[in-house]
């Protein structure tokens, strides 16, 4: 429905189809071919010395345009769920910041800079921390995010199919996960294997910093230099110190720990 957008960062391009298998970093294998991908207008982006930090959660379609933008740009963001902008102790420090409930709510500690709306914060995005020479990219690339009326319209159709997820607090969710040090997941938006995770993550109310790792993301050989391998989701509890791979595995694990009987 969205056109798989935010499986690729901006300006994706293939490097070689024929990458050499003792070569360090990321590359995918595919019978005879080593494809080794990466971004030729994002090397020399502006990069925040801060995770940016995005009050929203998974059902909102406008909520969802910014997150593939965040993608797209290949930036890392703490997320403070607001299941449908509400039901969290989230919902409340937002309201204690601005006054409203409204998501979603971008702060940037970088600059100082916050805003509501997504139309804003996705220009604002592309313009900090977007290529620095404009003229390296098509912007009409971007037409799946920045078309307002079909990117919220299949955005809304997309949460609908998957019972608008996160638009509220799961009622068993333990009482202080709000207050939980942010856990931290690898991946990306379009992601199947990564979407329940996110739809668990914010149904839990739980904080959480989420590395990009689309296609040509340089987080790809980060998790490589870390883990060994590139698979999504990954995730990381510094609440628990546990470590984990796959998706069912990782819900179990967030099922089991951060909800009450």
């Amino acid at each position: 429905v969205r056109l798989a957008t935010s499986c690729f960062v901006l300006g994706w391009g293939i490097d070689t189809f024929f990458a050499d298998e003792n070569e360090e970093g990321y590359y995918l294998a595919i019978g005879p071919f080593r494809i080794k991908d990466s971004s030729s207008v994002m090397k020399d982006a502006p990069r925040p010395a801060e995770p940016l930090i995005l009050y929203e959660y998974d059902g909102s379609p406008f909520c969802k345009r910014v997150r593939e933008m965040i993608n797209l740009l290949d930036l890392t963001v703490e997320y403070r769920p607001c299941p449908g902008a509400r039901q969290s102790k989230f919902s409340e420090e937002l309201f204690e910041l601005t006054g409203k409930k409204t998501v979603p709510y971008l702060i940037d500690p970088n600059t100082g800079v916050s805003m509501f709306e997504s139309d804003d914060q996705i220009q604002y995005l592309l313009d900090t921390y977007g290529p620095t020479d404009k003229s390296l990219y098509d912007s009409k690339a971007l037409w799946p995010i920045t078309f307002k009326a079909f990117s919220i319209y299949t955005s809304t159709i997309a949460a609908i199919v998957r019972g608008m997820p996160g638009s509220r607090r799961q009622v068993n969710a333990r009482p202080d996960n709000e207050d939980m040090r942010p856990l931290e997941l690898w991946g990306y938006e379009a992601s199947p294997f990564v979407k329940p995770v996110r739809e668990k993550l914010v149904s839990l109310a739980l904080p959480h910093t989420m590395v990009s790792c689309a296609r040509g993301s340089a987080n790809r050989d980060r998790l490589i230099e870390r883990t060994g391998r590139f698979q999504v989701p990954f995730l990381v509890d510094p609440n628990t110190g546990l470590e984990l791979f796959e998706s069912p595995e990782i819900c179990d694990y967030l099922e089991k720990v951060y909800t009450i009987e």
